[in-house]
């Protein structure tokens, strides 16, 4: 097992870390995915059981993966957990594919959503969205800089603040009589794929929203507790994301018909303009806009920590800027700069999402290696310690295996060439993992 980087400060408590999993997975989603769900289950019943299903299958998997991060909690979380079970090259690939896409492009879209939403709030030109999406994400990286205690209070601040709209809108949506009568079992379906089709694109599409939690991982080397507080945070935070899911799309589907809701990004408004009036609508776009933010900083706060870990071990190129670290702040600046630089790039090119959903299937192919690897090291290594255990062993685990390779078969199915293409980009890093250790071996 790698030492952990001795800049780096052990700042996180349990508290930050919660906020965390909870603040970098309750974004847009929350908001956003309701039309993509309900176009897809067109059902109230659907909707909810999706929902619920993608809760437990993700609760499950963060379970499961909690145990490889309290007995291995090591800065760069899943990439270490990958390396200690299966070797370099298989870390190194999923380290690649989360620095060089998946992290930088989630900070990209979100930057977006948070420049779009500020330009529909104050009226602007629609021409200020990008300038102002670009310094969402530099300011949120320079908050980053002056150190991980900083970037927790950030992450702290904005979940508390961002949980009060979504908490009014739950409770008032709950009390007030609904204006549409809910059918929970299905009547009829628009999609020929029948009932079971229906509700695997639903499922699948909450699963995005789901998506996050893993990165929280990658903070170990600087929580004071990680043996114990992160498989908490990790555990009751998806919980807690489950029910607050749940609750927010049943009112959702109280005000507002099955038929406004379906493909309808503004739902969420027109939801909270029923119940409030017109300053609920801008009640939620603040809520939004504060969602984002958070989550903003939750992907930025974790993800710089990947290309940390990987420089540290000489295996990317420019690895001796990247693995630079704030001598007071302890801040990993340089992978900060990295990782900022490619989601600024992705925010000019603008073509981001499809990068964004192509890199969750991947991200999929690896959480299903770490869900694996539970069983690997409970029989090669059964004296290695492990404070947390996933309980329900073998059944969780097993679960969260179904759940990945029934998200990575509805993929394939449903984005064949997504899915290829996924792959073909991660598979790039072979090549450049080869060149550069061979590189920095011949120094």
């Amino acid at each position: 097992m790698q030492p952990e980087n001795d800049g780096l400060k052990k700042e996180v408590g349990t508290f930050a870390a919660l906020a965390t999993v909870m603040g970098t997975v309750i974004g847009g989603g929350v908001f956003f995915k309701v039309a993509s769900v309900v176009s897809a289950t067109q059902s109230a019943g659907l909707t909810i059981l999706a929902w619920i299903v993608g809760g437990l299958l993700t609760i499950c998997a963060g379970l499961t993966s909690a145990e490889l991060a309290a007995a291995i909690p090591l800065t760069g979380g899943a990439v270490k957990y990958l390396e200690y079970t299966y070797g370099k090259l298989p870390a190194y690939l999923f380290g690649w594919a989360q620095s060089l896409i998946y992290f930088p492009a989630n900070i990209a879209a979100l930057s977006i959503v948070f420049g779009t939403q500020v330009v529909d709030l104050f009226h602007l030109s629609s021409q200020t969205s990008l300038p102002i999406a670009l310094i969402a994400g530099l300011s949120i990286t320079l908050i980053n800089f002056l150190g991980a205690k900083a970037a927790s209070r950030l992450q702290s601040w904005t979940l508390i603040i961002k949980l009060i709209p979504i908490v009014v809108i739950v409770i008032v949506g709950l009390l007030t009589p609904g204006t549409v009568a809910l059918h929970f079992i299905p009547t009829h379906l628009t999609s020929h794929s029948g009932l079971a089709g229906a509700f695997s694109s639903g499922l699948l599409a909450t699963m995005f929203a789901y998506d996050g939690w893993l990165g929280v991982g990658a903070i170990a080397g600087e929580m004071k507790n990680p043996k114990k507080d992160l498989p908490r945070a990790i555990g009751w935070g998806l919980a807690l994301i489950t029910i607050i899911y749940t609750l927010i799309n049943l009112v959702f589907l109280r005000t507002l018909p099955i038929s406004d809701i379906a493909g309808n990004l503004n739902a969420a408004s027109e939801s909270a303009i029923h119940l409030f009036g017109t300053m609920g609508g801008k009640l939620v776009t603040i809520g939004i806009l504060i969602s984002v933010y958070g989550a903003i900083n939750g992907y930025t706060m974790t993800g710089m920590r990947v290309p940390l870990a990987m420089a540290e071990e000489k295996t990317l190129p420019f690895s001796k800027f990247i693995r630079k670290v704030g001598r007071n702040s302890g801040s990993p600046y340089g992978a900060g700069i990295l990782q900022f630089a490619i989601a600024a790039f992705m925010m000019l090119l603008g073509s981001f999402d499809l990068l964004t959903d192509m890199l969750v299937f991947v991200m999929w192919i690896f959480s299903l290696l770490l869900f694996i690897a539970v069983f690997i090291l409970r029989k090669r290594e059964p004296n290695l310690e492990r404070p947390y255990k996933v309980p329900g062993y073998p059944v969780v685990p097993a679960i969260a295996i179904i759940g990945g390779i029934f998200i990575l078969v509805t993929t394939i199915v449903t984005e064949f060439w997504l899915a290829v293409v996924g792959i073909l980009i991660t598979l790039l890093g072979i090549p450049v993992y080869y060149l550069t250790t061979r590189y920095y071996r011949g120094k």
